[in-house]
């Protein structure tokens, strides 16, 4: 009874379903590996994040200077999505995993070379190479999210999408709890040469995690050219009421929620921390996001899973005004913590309407149409909060941040009012309806 969300008796005429399995998409040995691939990637991403924040912070102190690395890795996934949208649907998924880790195993190793000790270059073009291999990485990013969204879809029924959904963000939720404070530590003990040979072994583990899969032939051949294919995929997303309204949610609520770059901000400069305070911060909220997935494998948020996204996004900028306003490092921590418990919920519900509502064959253009809301949101957001904190100072631009975060969910309760009532059976059922 391989992978059943319900435990039953088969021979029974009238079986008796007992609890949910929570490990149902586990029992499935390609999603385990899958989980391996996402989890050893997402925790040297986590740390690259932290080293290379806290470095250009160091080097430069200047918080629009810390913000353009977020826009240096958005610029290029968003302008690449709807291409490595196109090319997921139609390509054979582990081939090209495998060329975009090699493509991200590269870079980190330019990296290692970069902070070697043996090359002394100059802090300005230390900071130029920086912006250049994160724009690199956000290229490969550009493919990876549709390529990732759309072979989940095949190795696992559609019966465990949520199942499978709340396991792959738990396992990448506690990759970001790991990663900061792993790259804190070992920045701070042994430096950045030390981190970035850490985090090329890492992506080295994923690649190897890829090897696993098996081939999975494109069920898609493209019978018109390029830019009719992407069109397609766009009008599927804006005519889907749910999928448009989530992703536009998500875009304008991260964007002004986007203060986690400025945290090397606050362990530097308010809790004179270094870089393991810095660690510490970003794994507080990684840290709320796993316990709140893992007891979401026993309490679903999908009852009313619209209703429950809005007050989770509420709550996701309550966290961001009350840890701009702490003085207390501890207190802190907690408000991260809390901040990450509220957006995994978000995640968690996202990412089911996303499975449930797109059909296979536009799974990795859907996916890069939400890549260009969601997944770049974050480095634009980043972008945000440095230019406020640049403009305002550092506490005013978080507190503006999570005050914006309110008001989006607000006006999109008020123009989504009819869509709190439905549960997962409605949306499940639910066809493309205008906007």
């Amino acid at each position: 009874m391989q992978g059943k969300l319900f435990s039953v008796t088969d021979s029974d005429p009238n079986p008796v379903i007992v609890k949910p399995d929570p490990f149902a998409a586990l029992r499935y040995k390609e999603f385990r590996s899958f989980l391996g691939m996402r989890f050893f990637f997402t925790l040297a991403y986590q740390m690259q994040a932290v080293v290379i924040g806290y470095h250009i912070y160091d080097l430069t102190h200047d918080a629009l200077k810390l913000g353009l690395v977020g826009l240096c890795e958005a610029i290029p996934a968003i302008g690449i999505a709807l291409y490595g949208g196109y090319i997921a649907d139609k390509s054979e998924k582990r081939g090209l995993l495998i060329k975009i880790f090699t493509g991200v195993w590269l870079a980190s190793v330019l990296m290692l070379i970069m902070t070697s000790k043996y090359l002394h270059l100059k802090e300005d073009i230390i900071v130029l190479i920086m912006y250049g291999l994160v724009f690199c990485i956000g290229i490969a990013r550009g493919f990876f999210g549709p390529a990732t969204f759309s072979l989940m879809a095949k190795i696992v029924p559609k019966e465990l999408y949520p199942n499978s959904a709340t396991w792959n963000s738990s396992s990448w939720q506690l990759a970001t709890i790991i990663g900061p404070v792993a790259g804190g530590f070992v920045n701070y003990l042994w430096g950045i040469t030390a981190a970035y040979g850490f985090i090329v072994v890492l992506v080295s583990i994923s690649l190897i995690c890829i090897f696993n899969f098996k081939k999975h032939p494109s069920t898609y051949v493209p019978k018109e050219n390029i830019f009719h294919s992407l069109k397609e995929g766009i009008q599927f997303v804006f005519k889907t009421k749910m999928m448009v309204w989530a992703m536009s949610l998500d875009l304008f609520s991260v964007f002004f929620g986007g203060a986690v770059a400025l945290l090397p901000m606050f362990a530097k400069d308010v809790f004179h921390l270094g870089s393991y305070g810095l660690g510490m911060m970003r794994g507080a909220a990684s840290l709320g996001a796993v316990v709140t997935m893992l007891a979401m494998t026993r309490f679903s948020p999908m009852g009313r899973p619209w209703r429950n996204l809005l007050i989770a996004v509420t709550g996701f900028g309550l966290s961001i005004i009350c840890y701009g306003l702490s003085k207390n490092f501890y207190l802190t921590l907690f408000f991260l913590f809390l901040e990450g418990s509220f957006d995994s919920v978000s995640v968690i519900i996202r990412q089911t309407i996303m499975q449930l509502l797109t059909p296979d064959e536009m799974r990795g253009r859907v996916s890069a149409v939400n890549s260009m809301f969601i997944g770049s949101s974050n480095e634009i957001g980043e972008f945000e909060s440095g230019l406020s904190a640049k403009l305002l100072t550092l506490v005013p631009a978080v507190v503006f941040g999570g005050s914006m975060t309110i008001a989006i969910a607000g006006i999109t309760w008020l123009k989504t009012r009819s869509l709190t009532k439905l549960s997962l059976q409605d949306i499940n059922e639910q066809t493309t309806k205008p906007v």
